[in-house]
């Protein structure tokens, strides 16, 4: 498999799409674990390769920093999930969301609110950076 900018597009869409499921199933107002659990089920279901709660390595001036920095879900290596339940997103969920995929070197990272009535227009964010962008 070629790593794409289609490719990297068409997982977006099976992601949100799976997002959109467990939405569409539990609705929003429940804790962040119940949807990160949903979604480790439909990811099976649709076979998707992830890994959840995936522990990011950190490097300051040649030295590995101890500090426990989590991201929700690394899919198939290449995009980031990072899931919420919350009033509202933040800069500071941005920020983090960004920062992750920026640490992990992956092209795209996905931000997703539950705690929303309609999931696709309301609860969902894609960040790429520079790694997406030398894509084909």
């Amino acid at each position: 498999m070629e790593l794409t900018k289609k490719y990297i597009n068409e997982l977006t869409y099976k992601i949100i799409g799976a997002c959109i499921e467990v939405h569409k199933i539990v609705g929003p107002g429940l804790y962040e674990n119940v949807y990160h659990q949903c979604l480790e089920r439909e990811f099976d279901l649709l076979g998707l390769n992830y890994k959840n709660e995936l522990e990011i390595p950190l490097m300051y001036k040649e030295r590995n920093i101890d500090c426990k920095v989590k991201c929700d879900f690394l899919i198939e290596n290449v995009i980031v999930l990072e899931i919420k339940s919350v009033d509202g997103i933040h800069s500071i969920h941005k920020a983090q969301t960004m920062n992750y995929m920026n640490l992990l070197k992956v092209p795209k990272s996905i931000l997703v609110n539950f705690n929303v009535y309609n999931l696709y227009h309301e609860g969902t964010e894609t960040f790429v950076n520079k790694n997406f962008e030398r894509l084909v």
